[in-house]
């Protein structure tokens, strides 16, 4: 279980935070390494790997997407299953957004009280608390923003998420974020990249799900997570999110 007596979220004091914010204003996005002091990041990483009930997330094409709880998942007729991984397939080969991954939604179980005073509600807190909310203005440039939302995210064999720009502006969303929770050791075969896109479909700049690193993007823009392979044996933990105006 969660000891309650330790920090879950302190910030590494010697980030440097001009260089970041020079290149997220000339790339728009930056990956900022060791986000977290080391132990703080190996206690979000035992919470999402070991008191985590994740459910599931998939999209087909244009269809509403699908968000199942943990007890849904588990009540899912085999074959109905099988049927929706093989339409996952069919689009995601026909070039049709498609995605599927592991999920917790943070937010949600927080408004909801699904579990009041977890581990997941205090992290939601500390995401939107001043030092944290601070930096991210600090390094994006954007002092208007007041709110993040936030949900678990395991990429396990098999999953993936297609090319998407984050274009819901009815969101007032500005900036996407990814918390990297992953194993210290993730190597490039595993897939579970962040990869960014030009226009001609080529991959400009793509980064590893480093261990106690934070995504930072402006949206929108193109990006996918890679595919990760049936043989990667572990997963891809993240909480993500964005933040808003």
């Amino acid at each position: 279980m969660f000891d309650m007596s330790v920090a879950l979220f302190d910030l590494n004091p010697t980030l440097d935070v001009a260089s970041l914010s020079s290149k997220f204003a000339n790339h728009g996005r930056v990956q900022v390494r060791d986000i977290l002091t080391r132990q703080t990041a190996q206690t979000v990483r035992h919470i999402l790997q070991r008191e985590t009930n994740w459910g599931l997330a998939c999209q087909v094409g244009t269809e509403a997407p699908l968000m199942l709880r943990r007890h849904e998942v588990a009540a899912i007729d085999p074959a109905k299953r099988q049927a929706l991984g093989q339409s996952l397939h069919r689009a995601a080969a026909a070039g049709d957004y498609a995605v599927q991954f592991h999920q917790y939604p943070i937010l949600t179980a927080y408004l909801e009280q699904w579990a009041p005073n977890s581990p997941h509600d205090f992290l939601l807190e500390y995401i939107n608390a001043e030092p944290f909310v601070n930096l991210v203005r600090a390094i994006t440039g954007m002092a208007d923003l007041i709110k993040a939302d936030a949900q678990a995210t395991l990429f396990g064999p098999g999953d993936f998420l297609s090319i998407h720009n984050d274009s819901h502006r009815e969101e007032r969303w500005r900036v996407a974020y990814v918390l990297n929770f992953s194993d210290p050791g993730w190597k490039p075969d595993w897939g579970g990249y962040l990869n960014f896109l030009n226009d001609d479909g080529d991959i400009i700049e793509g980064w590893l799900p480093r261990f106690n690193s934070l995504n930072l993007l402006r949206v929108p823009q193109s990006h996918q997570v890679s595919y990760v392979p049936p043989f990667a044996p572990v997963g891809r933990f993240a909480i993500t999110g964005w933040f808003r105006d």
